[in-house]
């Protein structure tokens, strides 16, 4: 299963981190699944990593959030979407986000974020067979 993972789940994923993020990395990253990510979705990652309140909730340092960022992009296969058509009205970031799972090829685009369930955005997701799942679901289909 080729998969996208939406910004707060590889955030949720450091070393320092404990939960369903971090489980859910390994899962992918280890299995015969194939993780997908863009430059967009790493930058974004390294940005939220560096919220104060991010960093001292797992104590996080620079070298800390350097190395998970390498760790994301050695286990992913990283695509460059070269679409920049609007999809998610409610929230141009999110274009980004679908725009790998397109480029990327994949079947899942995992995340919880409402904006990437209006109907617009279904009915893309629908025409290029891509699957939204939370975290929740997606461990449960990867551990069935």
């Amino acid at each position: 299963m080729r998969i996208v993972l939406d910004t707060n789940v590889p955030v949720r994923s450091t070393a320092k981190a404990d939960g369903l993020g971090r489980r859910l990395l390994h899962t992918i990253s280890t299995g015969p699944h194939r993780l997908i990510m863009s430059p967009f979705i790493l930058d974004e990652v390294a940005r939220v990593l560096a919220y104060r309140r991010i960093r001292s909730r797992w104590g996080l340092t620079d070298e800390d959030i350097q190395e998970h960022l390498n760790l994301l992009a050695a286990a992913a296969e990283i695509v460059d979407p070269v679409t920049v058509d609007r999809v998610v009205l409610a929230d141009p970031d999110d274009d980004a986000i679908v725009q790998t799972a397109l480029s990327g090829r994949a079947d899942v685009l995992c995340t919880r974020d409402v904006h990437l369930s209006h109907p617009n955005v279904l009915q893309f997701r629908a025409r290029h067979g891509i699957r939204v799942m939370d975290d929740i679901d997606l461990y449960r289909t990867l551990h069935p």
